[in-house]
């Protein structure tokens, strides 16, 4: 990837959630024994959402 996509897909922003301590381990521990991160999976967890809810486009 050249630098300048890694530039435009720089993330800038963040979501800060609260949530039950034992759930964040649970997800944590999960996300590592699939070696994947928590981050990485509530951003695709996001984009599907988005995808899904957003108003369509008309033809």
């Amino acid at each position: 990837m050249s630098d300048e996509k890694k530039t435009k897909k720089k993330k800038d922003s963040q979501l800060v959630i609260r949530l039950h301590k034992e759930e964040r381990d649970q997800f944590i521990a999960l996300c590592d024994t699939l070696d994947t991160s928590a981050a990485r999976e509530i951003r695709q967890f996001m984009k599907g959402f988005v995808k899904k809810h957003a108003p369509k486009a008309d033809a």
